[in-house]
């Protein structure tokens, strides 16, 4: 029976994801300088630091949108050209398809490969678990900017990628739908996906993060765990940001 966790999908996992001195340079300046580290199963990380220090691009670098100028990123298991995706990616203001809610979904299962028989019940199911079934026939360019965020994680939750990185996807939103939207987040968590989270709301980071990367000026200044983090930095940027000395 499938139970509905994410991120069974044969004996080799994705994970760990590890980057080895990666530089992302536009012309003679260096986004990302010579960041190294491995990212395991399980715990959630929150990727925070002021404007500008290169948190987007190295969330873009991991997913395969951006290609590193030097340095090497490394996957445990490939993907192969043709096979469904394993890992994914959500972004801050996500594109919605000219048709139902419920059409997006499928949409995102037939691109996928998933079997046509198998689409209807998924896709209503993905979007049960985020709080839209009674939008299902909705137009998606309709609904509000927490709906079309959370049809965004349902496209993805139907999928059940190992990875998911999200790119600020509460910027902009009313608490209300924040809260919301956190709760998709946490759920998928505990199915199983890991989740890699850019953010620049730090009660945010609090709430759902297990670890922080810390990024400076396209450098990686700490990593560790978050309580730790908040309350006791280990290094003069991070004290500077988190007295908000440094512009987030």
């Amino acid at each position: 029976m499938d139970d509905g966790r994410i991120g069974v999908h044969g004996p080799a996992s994705l994970l760990p994801l590890s980057l080895d001195r990666v530089v992302f340079a536009a012309g003679e300046r260096r986004i990302i300088d010579g960041v190294s580290f491995t990212l395991n199963p399980g715990l959630r990380c929150m990727i925070v630091g002021p404007n500008g220090a290169g948190k987007s691009v190295l969330l873009r670098l991991c997913h395969g949108l951006l290609r590193p100028t030097s340095g090497a990123i490394r996957w445990n298991a490939p993907e192969y050209d043709g096979a469904p995706r394993r890992q994914a990616m959500v972004f801050q203001r996500p594109v919605m398809l000219r048709r139902s809610a419920l059409s997006n979904v499928v949409y995102a299962l037939k691109i996928a490969r998933v079997p046509p028989e198998l689409r209807i019940d998924r896709a209503r199911e993905a979007l049960r678990k985020v709080g839209l079934e009674s939008l299902a026939a909705s137009p998606a360019r309709v609904l509000s900017g927490g709906e079309q965020q959370r049809l965004a994680l349902a496209r993805v939750w139907a999928l059940r990628p190992e990875v998911l990185f999200l790119d600020e996807p509460t910027a902009n939103l009313d608490p209300g739908a924040t809260h919301e939207i956190e709760r998709v987040i946490e759920a998928m968590h505990t199915a199983g996906t890991k989740i890699v989270m850019v953010t620049h709301n730090l009660g945010q980071a609090r709430r759902l993060g297990d670890e922080i990367l810390f990024l400076h000026q396209g450098c990686l200044i700490e990593r560790t765990p978050a309580a730790r983090f908040f309350r006791h930095p280990q290094s003069r940027e991070a004290a500077q940001f988190l007295e908000g000395e440094l512009p987030w």
